[in-house]
């Protein structure tokens, strides 16, 4: 749905983060990508005793399959922030950069390099994992994204129709959670069609967590309200865990450990410092679904699925 994309932050916001991330992998295999547009306490300029908390920002990282993540990030001011009207289609601008509700452009210097894209995507199933008004919430515009157009870093062009598969998504907040998981993954089908699975698990207040998976499969969609850890290693960022409803169960087992698991800071939205968040964007997943009038369905990927962790339970 095109309205997950709305934005809910207003520029004068003075404790908030926003943002909107498209992430696949390539359909040669090589590698995926992670674009992240981000706002965070514009209302006022961001956290200037932060380094790298700028109001406005763009992240590019690039996940290769046989080597160490490359993370690009260039910082906007305010003023070179231009959010469309509620009104319209979602449109958002920082800079020359813009992302909308079906493709996102952009053009970056960071390090040395310069990293600039041009996609579009389309997809059939779009969902909001969570949406617990002020404290925030995780949409997913687009979770079975297939992603045409180009992306150049240096010298070096990535271009394709399909270029890759993944997610778009949106999340928001008036804070980072203290802990969360979270994890996508794309399963191409022979018949062309693509089953994702899509899970989170974070904290709320009063000593409460939020659980949730939602499986995309033959054209339906399988909700999992309440889900069973039985393995969370945010040093090997590895994560395991099972789920039940009356439309089935799921077993599922998600692996980031190697050479593309990466570690970036995040800036806290009440400037007080940083923290660290693990992204795998190239993880591996398998999946066991146990689904009313379907056999068992088995589901693998190796590379086509993204694991993020922060925190300790």
């Amino acid at each position: 749905m095109k309205s997950l994309n709305r934005a809910y932050s207003r520029l004068d916001m003075q404790r908030r983060y926003e943002a909107w991330f498209l992430r696949f992998g390539l359909a040669d295999g090589s590698g995926a990508w992670w674009l992240r547009y981000l706002l965070t306490n514009p209302g006022r300029s961001g956290c200037s005793r932060i380094p790298g908390a700028a109001p406005a920002q763009l992240w590019a990282t690039w996940f290769p399959r046989d080597a160490h993540p490359e993370t690009f990030i260039q910082e906007f001011p305010v003023n070179a922030v231009k959010l469309g009207s509620r009104a319209q289609p979602f449109s958002l601008k920082i800079g020359p950069n813009v992302i909308e509700d079906d493709g996102c452009r952009g053009v970056i210097e960071a390090r040395g390099k310069k990293i600039s894209w041009d996609l579009v995507y389309r997809s059939h199933f779009a969902a909001t994992l969570s949406n617990k008004a002020w404290i925030g919430f995780s949409r997913t515009p687009h979770s079975d994204a297939v992603v045409r157009g180009s992306i150049r870093l240096g010298e070096r062009t990535f271009r394709g129709d399909p270029l890759g598969v993944g997610v778009q998504g949106h999340n928001c907040g008036f804070r980072h959670r203290d802990f969360w998981t979270w994890m996508h993954a794309c399963f191409p089908q022979p018949d062309r069609s693509m089953s994702t699975l899509e899970a989170l698990v974070y904290e709320m207040p009063m000593g409460l967590r939020f659980r949730k998976a939602v499986l995309w499969h033959e054209g339906r969609a399988y909700q999992f309200p309440g889900l069973r850890e039985q393995v969370r290693d945010s040093g090997d960022l590895r994560w395991e865990f099972s789920g039940a409803a009356a439309a089935g169960s799921i077993d599922v087992a998600v692996y980031g450990r190697g050479v593309s698991l990466h570690r970036l800071p995040y800036a806290k939205t009440d400037c007080s410092g940083v923290f660290e968040v693990s992204n795998n964007s190239r993880a591996s997943a398998r999946i066991r679904a146990r689904l009313a009038d379907v056999p068992p369905v088995d589901l693998t990927t190796e590379g086509g699925a993204v694991l993020e962790m922060t925190g300790a339970y």
